[in-house]
């Protein structure tokens, strides 16, 4: 279970969340994930894979893409941990 307590979030990383998933959603057809589970994804993977959330709302749509769809296709909802050795291009560090 992902243990939200543990997670670092702060009101200023919610609102950068909130511009990155208004980002991915106005990529349009191409990536077709809603707001909510973009934001509760990206505050999953941070508790395990710190994000440098600036750098990712800077991407290009490519690189934005990558980043947002990988986290989606590979976040174990359960444990909160990525699989497949996907490692997002935003990541602050290494997860051990």
């Amino acid at each position: 279970m992902i243990d939200w307590s543990k997670s670092t979030f702060t009101k200023r990383d919610h609102e950068t969340a909130s511009k990155i998933a208004n980002a991915v959603n106005a990529l349009g057809d191409s990536v077709d994930i809603d707001k909510l589970s973009i934001l509760m994804d990206l505050e999953a993977c941070n508790i395990v894979c710190p994000l440098d959330l600036d750098k990712l709302l800077a991407f290009d749509s490519f690189n934005l893409a990558h980043d947002v769809c990988g986290i989606a296709n590979h976040l174990n909802r359960t444990t909160g941990e990525l699989e497949d050795c996907f490692l997002p291009r935003c990541a602050a560090t290494v997860p051990a």
